[in-house]
């Protein structure tokens, strides 16, 4: 397991300050749709909002409840009424800063220190609180972030008039998602024993990997939109049951009871409709080439039906920018996810027992050291 470093500090205020600033960006959106008497986007935007909070605090509750198993009911109870008003995650926050203060900070000076004993509990602690705010950023992420960025990107072919909150919405989203990505794989290098650590110019190819791909499946399906609601509509559905499907084939065991299972696996569908999403930590190479195909095949079909159509819902120019804004990401996608799993992956330079233990499952994680809700919860 690796340090916890004033860095790691940093960024975990700087993510508490964007996920504070993106509540109050949602709101300002959502009441300027409203006041132009565009009532629907502005209740999309607050149902956006609302399911992703009441989904991640009802599994921020669930998470305190399993770890706090046999403790005082008193202090459940208290944790209960924070959830039930949708402030759980400043829970965790507060729990990450305490912790993450005392190991990066406090402890530096000491002979005590992290650096000689990188296991110690203090240290798990910060590293594990992180952890956990960071799988609910995924939740929130797919939720509610990647949903919006969609929407406004819709509004935006749809009107072509654009106004500064459109663009703030739509930055925020970008940053959201990105802090999610990255931060998650961070915790993820830090929580498995068998993870190498993540590097900058890793991070920044991961990162554009999926910012990349992302952007270029939304554009898409804001072009089917267009066409039309129902059709988006249904291909939405269509994918959320393929990989909803491919959830209860795998047997996930990420949750304690059956049905926080099937909520995990309902949320899981959602992220995959717009990432593809590891739920095993295995070997995945003939996985996601069949979702990146399919994305692709999808994309280039919605663009010739534009191309030899032609609807004259959209005008020919910004089709043209749409059109090569949407292959630029898609090809630049996937030369930097073939670059990103080919050299930079950390099945490519784990150690040899590390690497069949990640094969292996669960047969392979007794080997391990315990390492959390990681062990069933990993996106790569």
């Amino acid at each position: 397991m690796m340090k916890y470093t004033k860095q790691n500090f940093f960024f975990l205020v700087g993510g508490m300050i964007v996920y504070v600033v993106d509540i109050g960006v949602d709101f300002w959106v959502a009441s300027r749709y409203f006041c132009q008497g565009q009532y629907s986007w502005s209740i999309l935007i607050l149902c956006f909002r609302g399911l992703s909070s009441l989904i991640t605090q009802i599994f921020s509750y669930e998470w305190f409840k399993n770890d706090w198993e046999g403790t005082d009911t008193g202090k459940l109870k208290l944790v209960f009424l924070v959830h039930l008003f949708q402030c759980g995650i400043f829970i965790r926050y507060w729990l990450a800063l305490k912790y993450g203060c005392q190991v990066a900070f406090k402890q530096t000076s000491s002979r005590d220190a992290s650096e000689a004993d990188p296991s110690s509990f203090i240290q798990k602690q910060a590293i594990d609180a992180v952890t956990d705010i960071n799988m609910l950023r995924v939740f929130k992420t797919f939720l509610k972030t990647t949903p919006q960025l969609f929407l406004q990107v819709y509004i935006l072919m749809e009107h072509g008039k654009t106004h500064f909150y459109q663009y703030a919405a739509i930055i925020m989203s970008f940053c959201g998602i990105s802090l999610s990505m990255v931060d998650y794989q961070i915790s993820l290098r830090k929580s498995l024993p068998d993870k190498d650590e993540f590097r900058v110019l890793s991070k920044f190819i991961y990162l554009l990997y999926k910012l990349l791909t992302i952007t270029s499946w939304i554009l898409s399906i804001s072009l089917i939109t267009l066409l039309s609601v129902r059709i988006s509509v249904i291909l939405l559905i269509f994918l959320w049951i393929c990989g909803f499907s491919w959830t209860l084939k795998q047997h996930t065991t990420f949750c304690n009871s059956t049905k926080m299972e099937y909520l995990y696996r309902t949320v899981v569908g959602i992220i995959l409709i717009f990432s593809f999403f590891n739920i095993k930590g295995r070997r995945t190479k003939v996985c996601i080439s069949i979702y990146y195909a399919t994305h692709t095949v999808v994309t280039l079909g919605i663009l010739f039906v534009y191309m030899f159509w032609k609807p004259s819902i959209i005008e020919e120019i910004c089709f043209t920018k749409v059109g090569i804004l949407t292959i630029l990401s898609l090809v630049l996608g996937i030369i930097l996810l073939v670059v990103y799993y080919s050299h930079f992956h950390p099945t490519t330079y784990c150690r040899p027992q590390a690497c069949s233990d990640e094969v292996d499952g669960v047969a392979g994680q007794k080997d391990r050291v315990k390492t959390g809700r990681f062990q069933n919860f990993l996106m790569q």
